[in-house]
């Protein structure tokens, strides 16, 4: 009885029809829940090398045949997938994981999705594949520190539509903004509803900065906002909502980018991606109220790494169009409590000791909330075109990268910023910081500096390495933001080239 209390109240389809939470899930409750709700399909999905899902389709043919492919798997061309495999030895093996199962909600015909992993000849986990690469990192992170790494991502977007006739709203004045000035409140309730019911932990949703109107077409942006869990799981609810996301866009007749930038001017998109250290369910990242030395470890290491870090969080040339000062992107390599301009914030994390509760509502009685739990730590450099399993995995790298250096908290201390780092009056500080990569070449050659940190212990592999640098020079952008800044055609045309990127 107690354990169905515990799922009474989800959005989670499968969750509420099986009796159990996902990691319960087994090949024979899947198997039932086919038979039970009348599934004719099977869909086995996978992030690529460029991020995006991938789809293989199977018919219910029979018991037995149902039974195969779950247990089995399938085989799929990994040449055609990632760019570091040769077509002379290509052939990989896509299986399930159970505990990802959801109804395709775009379907027609009732259809189960599960997500895969991927395995080699010989049935070992593909050493270069994205969501093996972020297991990895959270093993070694675990072996080393003790800890749990955890973490939850802001994912912004623009929706595009036919410009309305009615109550615009103020360019570049939409944070937050309600109906009728926003118009997809709606829309993004319904993606929210959507990934709830996939299994996707939802923090919140609501619209965005930017908004603007361009050749007749309204852009509004918005943002979906998770609740942090353990990290390979929010890498699978990422980047499921991204799917999400677009399947419903196209149904509607929206189009839909997560495109770092529009145009210039206007706020471009980001990922920004908390994380949280946990030990035993309890919060790491604060002690008596304030952040802990544990989160400047973390951030040290963060700090040291964060220009190779643009390797996985910033993936195509018009990643750093959106890097530019005044547009609440960061620049320079610093951290600071609530401060926007930085590339780590430390947001605020219901530390006053104030039973908020009580205040707004005089009736109530003590709330003895404990609000620890809820502090994290924000990375601000990524954006959409990231692929989030290398992007999480790198930032699991880097946190533990933090403990090992003997100097961390010093270190922390140096790149600590309380001011507006772009304001004229911090000039001087500005330029003692280190800049963010300015390119995908720039970046690329931070990586193949910082390489050992990110192969050490086998997270990441060589080949994974090489294939990371080698996608991001081919770009050949190195003087390109200099090259075209001021020349608004040609980053229209970069943009429309990686419009639907990530």
């Amino acid at each position: 009885m107690t354990a169905k209390k515990k799922i009474e109240r989800t959005a989670d389809e499968l969750v509420a029809a099986i009796g159990k939470p996902r990691a319960k899930f087994t090949k024979k409750d899947i198997k039932d829940y086919i038979a039970r709700h009348g599934v004719q399909h099977v869909n086995f999905m996978y992030p690529g090398g460029d991020g995006r899902l991938k789809t293989l389709n199977f018919v219910v043919n029979s018991d037995a045949y149902l039974d195969e492919i779950l247990t089995c798997g399938e085989r799929v061309d990994g040449s055609s997938l990632f760019t570091t495999i040769e077509a002379s030895s290509s052939d990989l093996y896509v299986v399930p994981r159970f505990a990802t199962a959801f109804r395709d909600p775009f379907a027609e015909l009732p259809t189960l999705c599960l997500l895969c992993d991927f395995f080699n000849k010989d049935g070992q986990p593909l050493a270069s594949s994205p969501a093996y690469t972020l297991r990895k990192a959270c093993a070694a992170f675990r072996k080393a520190t003790g800890l749990e790494f955890e973490a939850m991502g802001e994912l912004e977007y623009y929706v595009i539509a036919d410009e309305p006739a009615s109550f615009p709203a103020e360019d570049q004045r939409g944070y937050h903004e309600s109906a009728p000035f926003a118009k997809f409140n709606e829309f993004r309730q319904a993606c929210m509803l959507y990934i709830a019911r996939a299994g996707g932990q939802i923090k919140y949703g609501h619209s965005e900065v930017g908004n603007f109107t361009q050749g007749g077409r309204l852009y509004e942006q918005n943002e979906i906002e998770f609740l942090p869990c353990p990290a390979e799981a929010a890498a699978d609810q990422l980047t499921l909502a991204k799917w999400m996301i677009r399947n419903l866009g196209a149904r509607s007749g929206y189009d839909v980018t997560f495109a770092p930038k529009i145009t210039t001017g206007k706020a471009g998109s980001g990922l920004h991606i908390h994380m949280r250290l946990m030990k035993d369910g309890a919060n790491q990242m604060l002690k008596r109220g304030v952040i802990s030395d544990t989160a400047k470890k973390a951030i040290a290491g963060m700090m040291v790494l964060a220009p190779s870090i643009t390797a996985f969080g910033n993936r195509n040339p018009t990643s750093y169009f959106r890097l530019v000062p005044h547009q609440e992107a960061p620049t320079n390599v610093c951290w600071g409590d609530r401060n926007r301009s930085v590339l780590v914030r430390v947001p605020l994390g219901w530390a006053s000791k104030s039973d908020l509760c009580r205040q707004a509502n005089p009736g109530e009685p003590d709330s003895a909330y404990d609000t620890h739990q809820k502090q994290t730590v924000e990375m601000r450099s990524p954006d959409a075109s990231a692929n989030i399993y290398l992007l999480l995995a790198g930032l699991c790298v880097a946190c533990r990268h933090g403990f090992g250096l003997k100097d961390a908290l010093k270190l922390a201390d140096r790149t600590y910023v309380n001011v507006n780092i772009h304001k004229q009056e911090n000039a001087k500080l500005l330029a003692s910081l280190d800049s963010l990569p300015d390119s995908c070449a720039a970046s690329a050659d931070c990586l193949e500096k910082q390489r050992a940190a990110y192969e050490a212990d086998g997270v990441f592999s060589p080949a994974a390495i090489d294939g990371i640098i080698a996608e991001l020079r081919a770009f050949g952008d190195r003087t390109l933001r200099r090259d075209i800044e001021k020349k608004p055609s040609e980053i229209a045309a970069l943009v429309k080239k990686y419009f639907y990127c990530g």
